[in-house]
């Protein structure tokens, strides 16, 4: 069964250590076979609190999914964002 990589950013305060993240992040991503369907673009907020950026990516599995977020790969990735955003990332089965 597929999963889904959801990331809800609270806030976003760097985007140039952001373009260094998103390139490595992709790296780790594309290695775990995910495929990105949604990577920030216009949105609009019908509820809660308004959200900077939401990332969508699809996995081939649950597994998959949580392997790629624990990868080295991923986790040096992160590394590079440092604290320049607060965000939620939920992984979600679905069809």
């Amino acid at each position: 069964m597929k999963a889904y990589w959801v990331a809800i950013y609270k806030s976003l305060d760097n985007t140039d250590n952001l373009e260094k993240y998103k390139e490595k992040a992709a790296t780790a991503i594309k290695n775990f076979n995910g495929k990105f369907l949604v990577r920030g673009g216009k949105s609009k907020t019908l509820e809660g609190p308004d959200s900077p950026r939401t990332v969508i990516i699809e996995f081939s599995s649950l597994d998959d999914a949580v392997n790629c977020y624990h990868s080295e790969e991923y986790q040096k990735a992160k590394k590079v964002a440092g604290k320049i955003f607060n965000r939620q990332i939920q992984i979600v089965e679905g069809i």
